[in-house]
């Protein structure tokens, strides 16, 4: 799940590093999931635009992301996979649910690569909060050869826990098998292009509580 890139960062030269919190350092050029994030003015010519550019490669949002200790996520998973590089903290673990295993972060200066597609958790136990530089890697624009738009609204109780938990992994593979394109989101719902011929295996994962439009 999580996979050590040849990408490091100059994260000594962060000032004070444990007063950091948490927020954006990017803004949108375009399409959220799909188009190049660019560093906000504030950071050009800063420490912070030479870690954000240690990454050679276009990306996506780059945020602070800051947990509290002792604190965990609900399990889930996400549609993007993503780039994350440790800032501060001592006992904090990102885990790969699927597959029972436990990696501890350490502030190597590294860029490590994250599956996100998997069901996974962070948790933070030690005597200091867990901060991370994490980054959305882009999705593929894919080229379908018989697209069908489709539209997932969701309802029920607790629907973000079961939309992560059953569509995110799907739609997270179906990027990487390039059977989705074109993929937005809004308040309630999704939107995107399909094969028309994964549909059956769709239609097998949405949640019942969920409205499907094909």
């Amino acid at each position: 799940m999580l996979v050590k890139t040849p990408f490091v960062a100059p994260i000594k030269d962060i000032d004070i590093i444990s007063e950091i919190g948490k927020h954006d350092l990017t803004e949108p050029t375009g399409d959220f999931f799909y188009d190049p994030w660019k560093l906000k003015k504030e950071y050009i010519n800063t420490v912070w635009d030479r870690i954000y550019h240690s990454l050679p490669m276009q990306t996506g949002q780059a945020r602070i992301i800051v947990l509290e200790s002792p604190s965990c996520y609900t399990q889930h998973a996400d549609i993007d996979d993503r780039y994350h590089l440790n800032l501060f903290g001592d006992e904090s673990y990102l885990i790969d649910l699927e597959n029972t295993k436990m990696y501890k972060l350490v502030q190597d200066g590294i860029w490590y690569s994250m599956d996100a597609g998997r069901l996974h958790t962070a948790i933070s136990i030690g005597e200091h909060k867990r901060m991370q530089l994490v980054v959305r890697q882009l999705l593929k624009r894919n080229t379908l050869k018989n697209p069908t738009e489709v539209s997932i609204t969701v309802n029920g109780t607790n629907p973000r826990y079961h939309f992560d938990n059953s569509l995110s992994p799907w739609l997270n593979r179906a990027n990487k098998d390039g059977t989705i394109t074109n993929f937005v989101r809004d308040n309630a719902s999704i939107y995107f292009e399909i094969e028309k011929e994964c549909i059956p295996e769709l239609v097998q994962i949405v949640p019942k509580e969920f409205r499907l439009w094909i």
